[in-house]
């Protein structure tokens, strides 16, 4: 398993403590501790600095933007309200859609990290539920602002479909348009 997607494991498993320690409150978690205590008690000891940074910029960030993010989920998540969704399957969707909105990860990745990470934790189920919910958030945020730079190739191995800022360019060496009015996007890779 690749270390950025532990990272997401255990950026997910302190989504998932905050959540949990919400409920059980009744007020707001302090993210900053909860991260600080992660680390120090339950985080992943072999994993490398900078996965361990990208876990704790992906919780903090998740965790900051919470309202922004539901809303986003809620938009798509026909007859299902947040709150009555698995923490679990809340909470994969919660840091997919901030990385679709807030990291440069190419949204396919994140859509397939998500759905790899929803097999380990969750149900055959709700790998089709999160697939679907996600699915509908990335056609809206294409169309609201295409995406068409892989910036991490650890991210894009693997992953067909995904076109680099090169790929994007419709002139070839003598400077004229090519294309002939066709568009070129990525497809989604499964």
């Amino acid at each position: 398993m690749g270390s950025r997607r532990k990272a997401r494991e255990c950026a997910l498993q302190m989504l998932f403590a905050a959540d949990v320690m919400s409920a059980a409150r009744k007020d707001e978690v302090r993210a900053d501790q909860l991260v600080r205590h992660y680390w120090a008690e339950l985080g992943e000891a072999e994993l490398d600095e900078p996965a361990r940074e990208f876990a704790t910029r992906l919780a903090l960030g998740a965790l900051a933007r919470i309202p922004e993010l539901d809303e986003r989920i809620r938009s798509r998540a026909e007859h299902w309200r947040i709150e009555r969704m698995a923490v679990v399957d809340r909470n994969v969707l919660r840091l997919a859609v901030y990385e679709f909105t807030h990291e440069p990860t190419p949204r396919t990745v994140a859509i397939n990290e998500a759905l790899e990470i929803a097999r380990r934790f969750s149900t055959y189920e709700a790998t089709q539920f999160i697939n679907g919910i996600l699915d509908a958030i990335k056609r809206d945020l294409d169309q609201e602002q295409p995406q068409t730079e892989v910036v991490n190739e650890e991210d894009a191995a693997g992953h067909e479909g995904i076109i680099s800022e090169d790929d994007t360019s419709d002139e070839d060496d003598d400077g004229e348009d090519d294309n002939d009015g066709e568009e070129h996007t990525a497809s989604s890779a499964s």
